[in-house]
């Protein structure tokens, strides 16, 4: 076994393999950029070294950097995560020219199953299932749509080189193939340094199934059964699981036996994971496979019992698989849901800034936390927002969507927005409770997973206000020198009447004022016309426990001084501010006279000139920002005075991009 390991990466992952590592007693060495110089997998390892600027680019895409890191510090291999150089055949031919291991696939995998379309060009000679389409190497726009018209709509445009949705568009019919294929091929070149694509016919509704398996240096080829990827927006996937409520015994060994195939096709060793489309008939086809570890491999872990990454540094060091395909033996049900700093509500526009509350649930035999911040760290605008894995097991499915929908409601995130709500949402949604879903869903059906604004009722309001009333006289009362004393109860008693006390609380820019009266978990409240009567609460570190006008009820909450966070009957969740009493402030919204940047990023493409007549939401600019493009549309119908932005320009958030006239 190896006794000093380099990852080539940063973040959840890296820390990821740092566990692993100190758990069998190998030097862990981390590489960091300028802007993870505090970052956790820095404070992890054994060691860190510098790399390079910010951007990827200067930093973690470095081959060269990073190994002379390798050669200063004798690593005897390189761990490359997920994501950056894990799948480049240059770095990976690299390491093994240094004398050092890299813990992958061989080069000349890497390379056969990088681009998709040689990729399936090689899975047609070993029979395994494809989706008809073009794959060929002529990507001149004019054969692509004679090939487009071949293949038939609906189909996709994908990336030949990609990945991780990127360089993806359906087209539904020929009128739309030419600004489809421009824009493919636009995020291809960006994402991944190459234009070109390949076209597939689309399946309507499938579902998306992987299959892991693992090879070594002996010729062993297994898989470790499937994980279910249907929830996807955007072909970004949101919820993963094993088994699949979708397979059976039958298509499950068809599908693993096709996926063994594919690897042994391309002499493959260690981790890597074969995708099939799979349609709602059963019929299963080749979609590409992912030479590297999966973001989404702990929910085959838990159900398994094994440790991914220790496979992989035996196999990279030699050692046999330590199982063979008889002896995989699965139980249980596990899900991964991924926690991201974004804002379902505007588009899932993803955020950074620094974390100022970061509470999550607390591991277990049913919790699993992957993640590669803690709070206080500041997700930066240079990476991917991902503040953690979450994973789940128990005994069957719906029990670990029940321990899913728990461990959500622990969480809570301050600072940038986060997707919590949303994955709420999407663990009671019938099409996931019921296993039904399908790739395009969300994206079909996604205002049924937004938050959106839904005004908290009375009975949240009463709920809150009876958590801040418990909080301030326990606050009060603690301060007192003499708990007997009057001035120790916080009840605004006054001489001559009963005391009243004003409970003001704000969400989503409302004000709410609550009418209080009593003391000690009695209360009678009023909020306008509607009153309620509580009796007996008491505040607990995670729930609320009251008789509300006769019915007891318990309410998953938290609180502090200045919050209140709890969830309703139906899940949807609110966060409470405390305001002032007696003092409000508004603010008039932002004039729509102007497109401003929404965060920092890169002007890919300028579509509207000074002087142009434009109509609401037509699209003025293409901006990429944090691995994605965003198009900012002309939020009201006009006439542009001033474009101030030019295409390949950095810009800063809250830049003013484009005026109207009339600003």
């Amino acid at each position: 076994m190896f006794e000093r390991v380099l990852i080539a990466n940063r973040g959840e992952i890296a820390c990821r393999v740092i566990r692993t590592c100190r758990r069998l007693g190998i030097r862990t060495i981390a590489v960091y950029s300028e802007a993870d110089r505090d970052a956790q997998h820095v404070r992890l390892a054994d060691e860190a070294w510098p790399i390079g600027g910010p951007l990827p680019a200067e930093s973690y895409l470095r081959g060269d950097a990073i190994l002379d890191v390798a050669r200063q510090t004798d690593a005897q291999a390189i761990h490359p995560g997920y994501g950056f150089l894990s799948e480049n055949t240059g770095f990976a031919r690299a390491c093994g020219e240094a004398g050092i291991v890299f813990i992958g696939p061989k080069p000349e995998s890497i390379d056969a199953m990088g681009s998709k379309a040689a990729a399936k060009a090689l899975m047609e000679k070993h029979a395994v299932p494809l989706v008809p389409g073009y794959h060929g190497a002529n990507q001149d726009a004019a054969a692509l749509a004679e090939q487009a018209a071949k293949t038939g709509f609906p189909l996709m445009i994908k990336a030949a080189a990609g990945g991780g949705g990127k360089g993806m568009r359906i087209v539904r019919g020929a009128a739309e193939f030419a600004d489809a294929l421009a824009s493919a091929q636009r995020e291809a070149a960006s994402s991944f340094g190459d234009s070109r694509v390949i076209l597939e016919r689309y399946v309507e509704h499938p579902r998306h199934i992987e299959f892991q398996v693992f090879g070594d240096t002996q010729g062993h080829v297994i898989h470790l059964n499937e994980r279910e990827c249907s929830a996807q927006r955007r072909y970004q996937k949101v919820l993963e699981e094993t088994p699949s409520p979708f397979l059976d015994a039958a298509r499950r060994q068809a599908m693993g036996a096709a996926a063994v195939a594919a690897a042994k096709a391309v002499d493959y060793v260690g981790a890597g994971t074969v995708e099939f489309i799979v349609a709602q008939s059963g019929e299963f086809f080749f979609m590409e496979m992912n030479t590297r570890l999966q973001v989404e491999h702990p929910v085959t872990e838990l159900t398994l019992g094994l440790d991914l990454v220790e496979w992989q540094l035996r196999v990279a060091a030699g050692e046999a698989l330590p199982l063979t395909q008889d002896q995989v033996r699965a139980h249980g049900h596990a899900i991964e849901v991924r926690l991201y700093a974004e804002d379902p509500d505007q588009n899932f526009l993803p955020g950074s800034g620094k974390l100022q509350t970061l509470c999550l649930p607390a591991a277990s035999a049913h919790v699993r936390l992957d993640g590669g911040v803690i709070e206080g760290d500041t997700v930066t605008i240079f990476y991917d927002p991902m503040i953690a894995k979450l994973i789940v097991f128990d005994q069957d499915r719906p029990q670990a969507l029940q321990r899913l929908r728990e461990a959500l409601a622990a969480c809570e995130i301050v600072g940038p927005k986060s997707n919590i709500g949303f994955l709420e949402r999407l663990a009671r949604h019938p099409a996931v409770v019921e296993g039904r879903i399908d790739t395009g869903y969300l994206d079909r059906h996604l205002d049924e997973f937004l938050v959106g604004d839904v005004a908290p009722t009375d009975g949240v309001l009463f709920a809150a206000a009876t958590a801040v009333l418990l909080r301030d006289e326990s606050r009060v009362a603690s301060a007192a020198a003499d708990p007997h004393s009057p001035w120790a109860s916080a009840d605004a008693w006054r001489i001559g009447h009963a005391g009243k006390r004003i409970v003001a609380l704000s969400w989503r820019e409302q004000r709410f004022e609550i009418e209080a009266r009593g003391h000690a978990g009695d209360y009678q409240l009023h909020h306008g016309e509607t009153g309620c009567s509580v009796r007996g609460a008491r505040l607990l570190d995670d729930h609320l426990s009251a008789r509300f006008d006769g019915e007891s009820r318990r309410v998953p909450l938290r609180s502090d001084a200045a919050h209140v966070l709890l969830h309703d009957a139906h899940g949807q969740r609110y966060r409470f501010a405390r305001a002032a009493a007696f003092a409000w402030a508004t603010s008039d919204a932002v004039g729509s006279n102007q497109v401003i940047a929404p965060m920092p990023g890169r002007i890919v493409l300028v579509k509207a000139s000074a002087g142009d007549a434009v109509e609401q939401g037509q699209e003025l600019l293409v901006m990429e920002a944090m691995k994605m493009e965003l198009a900012l549309k002309a939020p009201r119908a006009g006439t542009i005075e001033s474009v101030s932005a030019a295409q390949g320009e950095f810009v800063e958030a809250d830049a003013v991009l484009v005026r109207f006239a009339g600003a």
